[in-house]
């Protein structure tokens, strides 16, 4: 039996998983960009060291920071190269952790978590755009 147009499916089905995953890679990336810009402004600006040493990244956090890491434990061993890293503090601002979560001296003065699940729903969203779209681009519509 000859089934039409078979081979070019097959074309398709064997471009979705580059094309899902190039369009899902640009999309971590502008979201973690968008988030991590939300935290710089939600941390506080006495010195501004802090909200220089809020990032992102595609490997592991600097030693030290408060970071993601545990929230995407899961997700970075399932796909490596398809989790992002969302840190804040290193040698030169240690105190990130002591901000977020207060000390017994000091009140709490959270930025970082706050920031990070306000950008989540819109990561969210901005993902499965781009599973949908790679999908299309994948099948040429």
């Amino acid at each position: 039996m000859k089934i039409k147009g078979k081979d070019q499916f097959l074309e398709q089905i064997a471009a979705l998983p580059q094309a899902i995953r190039d369009e899902v890679a640009q999309a971590l990336e502008t979201s973690a960009e968008e988030t991590t810009d939300l935290m710089r402004r939600f941390a506080p600006k006495r010195t501004g060291r802090l909200a220089v040493s809020i990032g992102y990244g595609f490997g592991d956090a600097p030693a030290g920071s408060l970071n993601t890491t545990a929230a995407n434990a899961r997700a970075a061993k399932a796909e490596s190269g398809l989790s992002v890293t969302m840190y804040a503090g290193s040698s030169e601002a240690y105190w990130a952790r002591w901000n977020e979560f207060g000390t017994v001296k000091m009140a709490a003065n959270p930025f970082f978590y706050p920031g990070f699940r306000f950008g989540k729903k819109r990561a969210k969203d901005r993902l499965s755009r781009a599973i949908r779209n790679g999908a299309r681009k994948a099948f040429g519509k």
